[in-house]
């Protein structure tokens, strides 16, 4: 795979949404239950916060995008939590463990650490263990596990939140 890393364009919302709804349809890997639109996509870009990291990946030998990771701050009502962002990654189910995810990360983490951010956090389905996994190689450590944190449809979902300092 031919893969580029760079940031994200509103016209990148089809792709998004072509990576994501798979995986919430999928009922596996994400707390989210309700499949994106494209719109929702291309508002959501448009809006992303100044201090805000967006990356795509795109295979370039097909033109599609097969990934993409955001690091947001992790809040705004108090400049306290200046140094900490907020990670999301989502990856093609069909290109898991390919290199996407740690290419992303490399690229977010670089652009983070000039943006001022000194620690990153992540939450994730706790029976996601292929995720868990791979955070914990790019060196996350577990903080903590929420218990019954989520629940879809009639089933509950522990949540485990991660830390990194850069």
């Amino acid at each position: 795979m031919d893969l580029c890393v760079r940031n994200v364009r509103e016209s990148d919302a089809e792709g998004i949404v072509a990576i994501l709804n798979p995986i919430i349809e999928a009922g596996e890997y994400t707390v989210l239950d309700t499949p994106a639109t494209v719109e929702f996509e291309r508002e959501y870009i448009a809006g992303f916060p100044p201090r805000g990291i967006f990356c795509v990946a795109e295979d370039q030998a097909e033109g599609r995008l097969v990934g993409f990771q955001s690091l947001e701050p992790y809040a705004t009502y108090t400049r306290g939590f200046d140094h900490i962002g907020v990670l999301g990654t989502y990856v093609d189910l069909a290109c898991r463990s390919c290199g996407v995810g740690t290419m992303l990360a490399r690229c977010t983490f670089g652009k983070a650490r000039r943006h001022g951010y000194e620690k990153i956090t992540t939450y994730m389905r706790a029976d996601n263990l292929d995720s868990l996994a791979f955070h914990i190689k790019l060196g996350f450590r577990i903080v903590g596990t929420a218990y019954r944190q989520v629940k879809i449809g009639h089933t509950y979902v522990d949540e485990v939140t991660l830390e990194k300092f850069l």
